[in-house]
């Protein structure tokens, strides 16, 4: 499944990717004006009604004799789209470990099991407040399928260009780094000297030494 979104996305096979694409903005589109329930069933009758005069004359053709009875849609009902236990399987057990990781990440955010991280989705939601404010969720859904079939192609085809432009970027960020550092360095007085420690008296003689002086 992760080679064939990966065909998708590249755009490999331009005349699939450019249906799907199309298909998912229109769709997403439409939910801004008709509820979702009527974009499906408007979708499906279309679908439909250029599917079904073909399937009739068909069958007519092969009411006169002048068609063997094949069927116009044959290849795609032949088309196996089910699973095999193992793919089903595996698919459940990463939908569990995707649903359980975000539970588990939630109660530690909620709860404050880290304070540097829950402040961080504090941050977090509270400029979602302002998102949710200038937009809504199907317009970032719509810029996300955009950004997401323009987005890899473009970096594909740009991709030297790309590099080299981040590079452009990390050496003025770093040159800029530098400078105020070296402008913090001059900046900061140098540390007062600490006075010299005067030397320890000498110890006194023992009483031994002194029997042996006399």
């Amino acid at each position: 499944m992760a080679s064939k979104l990966m065909d998708l996305v590249y755009w490999r096979d331009v005349r699939k990717t450019g249906v799907v694409f199309t298909g998912l903005v229109i769709s997403l589109a439409s939910v801004f004006q008709l509820s979702v329930i009527t974009v499906f069933s408007h979708i499906c009758l279309v679908a439909m009604c250029a599917t079904f005069p073909l399937r009739l004359y068909y069958k007519l053709l092969e009411l006169l004799r002048w068609n063997p009875g094949v069927h116009p849609y044959q290849s795609y009902l032949d088309y196996d789209s089910s699973l095999t236990d193992r793919e089903t399987v595996m698919l459940v057990e990463e939908v569990v470990l995707l649903i359980t990781f975000a539970i588990t990440e939630l109660k530690r955010l909620i709860f404050i099991g880290s304070i540097t991280d829950s402040i961080k989705f504090v941050v977090l939601l509270y400029l979602l407040t302002y998102v949710g404010a200038l937009t809504n969720g199907l317009t970032l859904v719509i810029t996300a399928v955009i950004g997401l079939f323009s987005i890899p192609l473009l970096y594909k085809k740009q991709q030297v260009r790309l590099r080299r432009t981040v590079r452009t970027v990390k050496g003025f960020v770093k040159k800029i780094r530098n400078l105020c550092l070296s402008l913090y360095h001059s900046i900061r007085p140098s540390p007062v000297p600490e006075p010299a420690s005067k030397p320890a008296p000498a110890a006194a003689p023992s009483l031994r030494q002194k029997a042996k002086a006399k």
